[in-house]
């Protein structure tokens, strides 16, 4: 799985629309999310860092909510940027997520369990159990 990261709002203009996952690193307004949906119409996942979540406005929650794009809250540890556009998730993480959703393990186990393996953010682990889950 790979997550496109835009650093700041001058780069969603120039984004792939086929981008379906993106991490926002810089503090977005409700205009950026608005320019981001344009910009990627097949976007299914934001994630924003924990301290701009907490900002977030409930219009712009429930706009994305109307629209079926999930808002994760996460960072994307160890990154960088002039390395590689993209954050992967390695396969090994979300195989290990799959098979203790697929052993009967609650969300919140699997959760604490690859959490422990991984610097994967909790609301990102759920998204993918949940992906595994309708799969």
């Amino acid at each position: 799985m790979k997550i496109r990261v835009v650093s700041s709002r001058d780069e969603i203009p120039k984004l792939s629309p086929n981008e379906r996952n993106v991490h926002l690193a810089f503090r977005p307004s409700n205009v950026d999310f608005l320019d981001l949906m344009r910009s990627c119409p097949r976007l299914r996942v934001v994630q924003v860092p924990p301290s701009y979540n907490k900002t977030l406005s409930k219009a712009i929650r429930l706009f994305l909510d109307m629209q079926g794009i999930d808002l994760l809250e996460g960072d994307v540890w160890g990154h960088r940027k002039d390395i590689d556009e993209y954050y992967v998730v390695e396969e090994d993480a979300i195989e290990q997520i799959g098979d203790l959703i697929t052993s009967g393990e609650s969300i919140d186990d699997a959760v604490a369990h690859v959490q422990m393996r991984t610097k994967l953010a909790p609301d990102l682990i759920k998204y993918i159990a949940k992906s595994k889950m309708t799969a």
